[in-house]
């Protein structure tokens, strides 16, 4: 269904980041959606000097920073290039005209909001009810090409755990 949405006649703009370049800063709207074409990346907000990772994308992924997009406000989330990355980007007019031109597109949409809402649930469940090693084996269970794709260092934040128990997991 991706490929479908790239082949639509969407108006695409190819963009590419360097590592550790923003797609996004906090403060500002954005109305994009992003289709990671390869790379990585991060999505994060600052939480008194810290970076608490939220979302990663890779190859493959559709990203967004959807409070932003849904509300046309500007955002707390940072989205940052975690390596070389090349994205397509398409703007929010754009892509709401094409969701609009017929029932396939607009479930394809509604496909992609429930699925966003179940990753979050799950993100939610482990923040709050898991120990660091069930942590681990939930996100290694659902998100096996994470731990190819991203640093250890944002894994662990993500995990909310120090990088050193983050190894320890993996050896064990």
């Amino acid at each position: 269904m991706i490929q479908k949405l790239l082949n639509s006649g969407l108006h695409w703009e190819k963009k590419e980041f360097k590592r550790n370049e923003f797609l996004k800063v906090s403060g500002n709207t954005d109305t994009h959606i992003y289709f990671v074409e390869n790379g990585s990346i991060r999505i994060f907000i600052m939480d008194q000097n810290e970076e608490r990772i939220i979302r990663f994308g890779y190859t493959g992924n559709i990203v967004v920073s959807l409070d932003s997009f849904l509300s046309g406000k500007p955002s707390d989330f940072y989205i940052q290039a975690i390596k070389k990355t090349t994205v397509r980007t398409a703007g929010k007019k754009d892509f709401y005209r094409f969701i609009q031109s017929g029932e396939e597109n607009l479930k394809f949409w509604i496909h992609i909001l429930e699925d966003l809402v179940l990753q979050q649930i799950e993100r939610e469940k482990d923040l709050l009810t898991h120990s660091p090693k069930e942590r681990f084996e939930r996100v290694l269970k659902r998100s096996p090409k994470l731990f190819q794709e991203v640093p250890n260092k944002y894994i662990a934040n993500y995990l909310r755990m120090s990088p050193e128990t983050l190894s320890r997991l993996k050896k064990s």
